[in-house]
């Protein structure tokens, strides 16, 4: 059997790709563990894999891969171009700190010798999402890898032909994909050593129940609703512009993307009409065109989940959409709201809320069930008084939230468990040994 990959703009089949069989899959993961035995030996045959290999391989293919990645779900070619740009900087961090990283870690104690080590849990099942098709993958598979893990990955069906492509560049045998339906895949965890996952709160939740009747460690990145809070004294054109910005990159479909944007009462209708100017000028249209930043969302599913939510969102409020939308390509719109609105908008709606006091906008930008990240736009002495109040994994001031290498990445609530990235993210899928030695008495 073979799955195909649609562009979401044109309806056009992009890739067809083998459906991995149960027996084969199973083999996947049996050769993955034997292979893992011999690669988390030597960390710096590991760095030398990262440098002289996957580098240069994902330098070398990184058009086709943007191009495929884009056709297959939506976003521009130039982001697609930046987020391959982004892996290369993150795979060189973790390469010039795997050594301070991965090292003992020295305990003092009454012990001759006592120290934490940090060995590799064996094959790390990764179960990935389809908004961006490289760098997910790439952020848990690297830190995992460079510990000494070997990868198996289940990509989102609709990114199959990236996932293939992926794997070919990686280009080892501790990197494999298998091509199987969701409902397959937690038949797969059983065979792993761990799981990372990205995506719903729904699916993720289904996830970690397996993980756990099978005793596997887990990583879960899941939903977010982000508050983007907007103080008196906040710069409104530099907000409004990173709130546009925050709201339609990746065509409004990022975890941590800005959804919910809590204004000042005093400064609101000044906000919102920076931002109105913002989104009309956003062009929209074909992912392949150079000059487009908001494509079509990912998929006639999508799509159609939006135009559900958006007919929701006119019973709560004002609904204003700048431009025509047609097909799976959805216009920038803003919501003015007056109540909470609990799911998670996967598109480019921006959801705006007054508020007058301090608390009020803390009481907000709690009263869902998300906790990933929050930025916060003003004074940043002001600013910071927030943070402590915010239940996030993450807090931004005067910056959109963002993944970044040297940071862990990761959220409470029902936006996941664990971290990604940082020192905190490559030990994650590691077995933090205690060693005690001291001499005979």
């Amino acid at each position: 059997m073979e799955l195909e990959t649609i562009n979401p703009y044109d309806g056009k089949i992009v890739s067809k790709i083998k459906i991995t069989g149960e027996n084969e899959a199973r083999d996947i993961f049996k050769n993955s563990r034997k292979e893992q035995k011999l690669w988390s030996k030597n960390l710096e045959s590991r760095i030398s894999y990262m440098k002289d290999v996957l580098i240069p391989n994902l330098s070398k293919g990184k058009l086709e891969l943007a191009d495929l990645m884009s056709k297959e779900m939506g976003k521009s070619i130039k982001q697609s171009v930046a987020e391959i740009d982004k892996t290369i900087k993150m795979i060189e961090y973790f390469v010039s700190n795997a050594h301070d990283f991965l090292s003992d870690e020295i305990i003092p104690t009454e012990a001759n010798k006592s120290y934490i080590s940090f060995e590799p849990l064996g094959v790390i099942f990764l179960i990935m999402p389809w908004n961006y098709p490289l760098w997910q993958v790439s952020r848990a598979a690297i830190p995992a890898m460079l510990a000494g893990n070997s990868i198996v990955l289940k990509h989102a069906s609709i990114v199959s032909g990236s996932s293939k492509k992926i794997e070919e560049i990686f280009d080892t045998p501790q990197f494999k994909t298998v091509i199987v339906k969701g409902s397959s895949a937690l038949d797969l965890i059983k065979y792993s050593d761990g799981v990372s996952f990205t995506g719903s709160t729904n699916v993720g939740r289904e996830i970690y129940i397996e993980s756990g009747k099978n005793i596997k460690k887990v990583v879960l990145e899941l939903g977010g609703s982000d508050p983007f809070i907007v103080l008196k004294s906040a710069d409104l054109k530099v907000a409004a512009h990173n709130a546009a910005m925050g709201r339609l990159q990746n065509n409004g479909q990022s975890c941590i993307a800005s959804k919910r944007f809590l204004v000042h009462d005093s400064i609101y209708n000044d906000f919102r009409k920076e931002l109105e100017e913002a989104f009309m000028k956003i062009k929209t249209g074909n992912q392949m065109d150079p000059e487009t930043y908001l494509g079509p969302v990912s998929s006639d599913s999508q799509s159609e989940i939006l135009r559900e939510q958006l007919n929701q969102l006119k019973s709560m409020g004002k609904i204003t959409s700048y431009g025509k939308g047609h097909g799976n390509l959805i216009p920038p719109t803003i919501a003015d709201l007056n109540t909470a609105y609990n799911e998670e908008v996967f598109g480019p709606i921006a959801l705006l809320r007054k508020f007058r006091t301090r608390e009020e906008a803390l009481n907000i930008s709690n009263e869902i069930e998300f906790g990933l990240g929050a930025s916060i736009w003003g004074d940043p002495e002001e600013a910071e008084s927030y943070i402590e109040g915010i239940e996030s994994g993450m807090v931004f001031v005067n910056k959109i939230v963002a993944s970044d290498p040297r940071l862990p990445f990761g959220g409470v609530k029902k936006s996941g468990v664990g971290r990604e990235l940082s020192r905190y993210g490559m030990l994650e899928f590691t077995n933090k040994k205690t060693v005690w030695i001291q001499n005979q008495k």
